[in-house]
């Protein structure tokens, strides 16, 4: 009878909504729908204008730059590398994950990355973009998290 006095006095209520504030782990994970606006953001803002300036600036044409494709891939990569590195280093943000207020942490402390951390992900998320089998990987994996996010022990979670 004491139950529905305590419900009915409203005391059960505010236990309810004060246990509803704790945050589980996995509310903390950015959605496979905002990682991948982020993804596309990053391809827009950085990568494209990387490829322009490479191809026409720096190998002079396209006739040029398909004449000899892995040294412009190759300056392509490490300038993007270059960026994206600094970038995550510095406040784990790229302007796409800032722009959808996401933010690459290490997974076990949810502090900044680690050089190691970075390289690794970096690495991974190009070998991931190649293969098309590891892209769906996280559609099967029960926590949500890409090849990239596996090895190098980072995840990206919300940032409000």
């Amino acid at each position: 009878m004491s139950k529905w006095r305590d419900v009915k006095q409203n005391r059960v209520q505010n236990k309810v909504v004060n246990d509803s504030k704790v945050k589980s782990p996995k509310s903390d994970l950015a959605s496979l729908g905002l990682r991948l606006k982020a993804f596309l953001t990053d391809t827009f803002l950085i990568t494209t204008p990387i490829l322009y300036i490479v191809i026409y600036l720096i190998m002079g044409s396209g006739e040029d730059f398909a004449q000899n494709r892995s040294l412009g891939w190759g300056i392509i990569f490490a300038v993007h590398a270059s960026i994206i590195l600094i970038f995550w280093l510095k406040n784990g943000q790229t302007p796409g994950l800032r722009a959808y207020e996401i933010k690459l942490v290490d997974s076990i402390t949810k502090q900044r990355v680690s050089v190691i951390q970075v390289l690794i992900r970096y690495v991974t998320t190009l070998f991931a973009v190649v293969s098309i089998f590891l892209l769906f990987l996280p559609f099967f994996n029960k926590d949500k998290k890409t090849i990239q996010d596996i090895f190098s022990n980072t995840i990206i979670i919300n940032d409000k």
